[in-house]
């Protein structure tokens, strides 16, 4: 299905089936261990490299753009092959079943893209890629592949999420048309405001000039990729540096909105918002915010009413929460319905008003608990059974949260046409939505 030339109706009826539809590959009989390769060794990569470990499979290649971690992977697993660039990993190794990703945030679509196009099962760390169209190619990419994919939103797979997620769509609410998501970290450029709160002071507002020795385990040209080529300077390595530069990441909505965004997505059975505006400081055009809420429409879903969800992070909260309305948690998921309120976060809800269900009889539990984030995609890899955080419901939720930076850098309302990837109103958003490739480095 081309994304230039399919209706909107077309478009989200389309994904909503493939959402629900099992993989249809196997990688290999259910007591065969698989041959996989993890591209992003340290940080989340290393998390994630220990979970495909503990599970008994095998590793047969690792990759890492620091030659430390690289090494060290490679000293662990001394049968696996060791690449600092994952291109020539992809053009010299072919034996393998699955791919785990977990690169800087700019080069999950290039690092997942290849595994696709050869018919491997994919996870790859969240977000699912840099922008809305590299996001909609990774998309499409595994419609075609039909192989196991996940995204690292790990949260999901908590036992928390689910009783909510059952509790909303039971209607203990009532019917759902508001919903807040606020988030009690923020990373980006910061006002006096946010580092009174937040701390680790970003001041610069454009790329440094000066040069600094670039460190003699640090693979550079490989870290930089798809982005415009700059000297090195510690001010974008290592992570979490990088999440503020919008070359290399897209703040703190990208990153928590994945995991926070997740639960009304999913409750609320969300697809494309029609609009989105954003408020917070002027747009930087090296650095994304600390501070900034993001407001998304969503038309009507089946039975389900239009519902307004509102993103806030740094220094921005629901007036509610300001009010004293209601707990105040440092991070929460607050559904607004006309029976009642539900407030969530990672591992706790309540619903609210106390006194108005202290007689509320749950619902029976519908939604089975997981075996794990990882196992759950190890497992679809060998059964072909359909994983949760599929890449076409992870991509749906990856492009609502770039759209509502999007909404953001451009400085106005938006309204949104997801068949076309397309800005209505604001043909200067195009820039935002896809992005320009350095040499050697496009995605195709």
């Amino acid at each position: 299905m081309s994304s230039t030339s399919c209706t909107r109706r077309g478009f989200l009826a389309g994904s909503a089936a493939l959402m629900a539809a099992p993989t249809l590959l196997r990688a290999k009989g259910l007591n065969e261990k698989l041959d996989v390769v993890v591209i992003g060794c340290g940080g989340r990569g290393g998390g994630n490299l220990g979970e495909v470990v503990a599970a008994g499979e095998n590793i047969v290649a690792v990759c890492d753009i620091n030659q430390k971690t690289l090494d060290a992977a490679a000293g662990r697993f001394p049968g696996a092959k060791a690449y600092a660039d994952f291109r020539k990993l992809y053009e010299e190794f072919k034996s393998f079943d699955a791919v785990v990703v977990s690169t800087a945030e700019h080069t999950h679509s290039l690092a997942t893209l290849p595994a696709l196009k050869m018919g491997k099962h994919v996870y790859c760390e969240k977000p699912l890629a840099h922008n809305i169209w590299e996001t909609r190619t990774i998309r499409e990419a595994a419609r075609r592949a039909k192989v196991a994919t996940q995204m690292g939103t790990q949260i999901h797979a908590g036992g928390n999420y689910r009783r909510v997620v059952e509790l909303v769509q039971s209607g203990a609410v009532g019917k759902v048309t508001e919903c807040h998501c606020w988030v009690g970290r923020a990373w980006g450029l910061q006002s006096a405001d946010d580092a009174k709160r937040f701390g680790d002071i970003v001041t610069v507002t454009e790329r440094p000039k000066e040069a600094e020795p670039v460190p003699e385990w640090l693979h550079w040209d490989l870290f930089l990729g798809p982005a415009p080529e700059r000297p090195y300077n510690s001010v974008y390595y290592p992570g979490p540096k990088w999440y503020r530069w919008w070359d290399f990441g897209s703040g703190t909505m990208s990153d928590l909105g994945s995991h926070w965004n997740d639960l009304p997505f999913w409750a609320l059975k969300l697809d494309a918002p029609k609009t989105v505006e954003a408020a917070g400081p002027p747009a930087d055009l090296e650095l994304a915010p600390a501070t900034m809420s993001a407001t998304y429409e969503y038309g009507q879903r089946g039975d389900l009413p239009p519902v307004k969800l509102t993103w806030y992070q740094g220094n921005m909260k629901p007036q509610i929460w300001t009010d004293k309305g209601i707990p105040q948690w440092d991070s929460g998921c607050l559904f607004i319905g006309d029976k009642g309120m539900l407030l969530a976060d990672y591992g706790k809800h309540v619903l609210l008003p106390e006194a108005q269900f202290k007689d509320f009889k749950r619902p029976d539990p519908t939604i089975p608990d997981s075996i794990g984030h990882h196992r759950e995609w190890l497992r679809a890899c060998r059964t072909g059974e359909p994983t949760t955080c599929n890449f076409e419901y992870a991509g749906g939720l990856t492009e609502a949260n770039h759209l509502g930076n999007v909404a953001y850098r451009c400085g106005k309302k938006i309204v949104w046409d997801p068949a076309k990837l397309r800005v209505t109103n604001a043909p200067e958003a195009a820039k935002f939505v896809k992005r320009t490739y350095r040499k050697g480095w496009e995605l195709a």
